[in-house]
């Protein structure tokens, strides 16, 4: 249903999602809430991205639709991801219209919304662009997808196994995987935890067991934040971390002679401490550490 009178709701929405989404990437994947009350744009401009009460839909006066939603696992909605790669976002609280008036108009118009999602107090993951792309008023309950090729699916219910992947898939990537990063991020303060690099943009989270191994759970402590040389390094089994946070090298490599990044990039850091989270209950899982350093000690 868009078309030409609203291009520009749309250009303004991908201007804003572009500035929060460097903002973020600056700074490991993640945002605070005060910077989202208070965005600056590209063109100089500075706008509230949230509802100033809190709440979970902003709609500003001046867009025909929704701009943002915000979803929290502590909240006191039941929003949630289906199996097949969607997700759900309940209704604001009160009659059926309200905010969720501006939500089932972004439906209508197909025109793409920014999600929030809290990983911490204050603190949110954004992904953009989101469309709504159902609307179940008995449930109170909108449907979401991360891909607009989805707001035409007949029948939501019966995704076909080529689309139920290419949702999963696209969920996987901008919502578990950039979350995962977000937290990974946060909870070691934007620092290799082997080389103490502090530059996000060149920091990987690195899982400890593989995403595709029962262990490897997209969780915190399943993960580390890795500069990408010392990333590559441990997923190449060049380097191993043992259960009590030591860094290992493998003897080969100890013995090569190539030049300062080699001495000082990877040599130097072998037996050395890694830097933790603050928090005991971030800190990398001591049994998934072992499982993954006998692997490298196998290679």
């Amino acid at each position: 249903m868009s078309g030409p009178e609203l291009r520009p709701d749309v250009f303004y929405r991908d201007h804003v999602a572009e500035c929060i989404l460097e903002l973020s990437d600056n700074q490991g994947g993640y945002v605070h809430w005060n910077e989202l009350e208070d965005l600056p744009l590209n063109d100089g401009r500075r706008i509230r991205v949230v509802d100033p009460g809190g709440g979970g839909i902003w709609n500003p006066s001046g867009l025909s639709a929704t701009l943002s939603i915000l979803t929290s696992p502590d909240g006191p909605y039941a929003d949630r991801e289906l199996a097949g790669g969607l997700l759900r976002y309940s209704y604001q609280a009160g009659p059926v219209g309200g905010k969720n008036v501006k939500l089932r108009r972004a439906m209508e118009l197909e025109l793409p919304i920014i999600r929030f999602h809290k990983i911490a107090k204050a603190t949110y993951v954004p992904i953009y662009p989101v469309y709504v792309i159902g609307d179940d008023p008995v449930a109170r309950e909108f449907t979401l997808a991360v891909d607009a090729s989805l707001a035409h699916v007949a029948d939501l219910g019966r995704l076909s196994e080529v689309e139920r992947r290419y949702a999963e898939r696209l969920v996987r990537q901008r919502v578990h995987q950039r979350a995962f990063r977000a937290q990974i991020m946060l909870a070691y303060e934007g620092q290799c935890t082997i080389c103490v690099l502090k530059k996000p943009q060149l920091l990987d989270a690195a899982h400890i067991i593989g995403d595709a191994d029962e262990l490897g759970a997209a969780a915190v402590t399943n993960g580390l934040s890795l500069c990408k040389i010392h990333h590559a390094a441990y997923d190449t089994n060049i380097l191993g971390i043992t259960a009590d946070y030591r860094v290992q090298l493998n003897d080969p490599l100890l013995q090569e002679t190539d030049g300062p990044m080699l001495l000082h990039g990877l040599q130097e850091m072998h037996g050395r401490s890694l830097v933790l989270p603050r928090s005991r209950r971030d800190r990398p899982d001591q049994d998934r550490l072992q499982i993954r350093y006998d692997q490298f000690l196998a290679s």
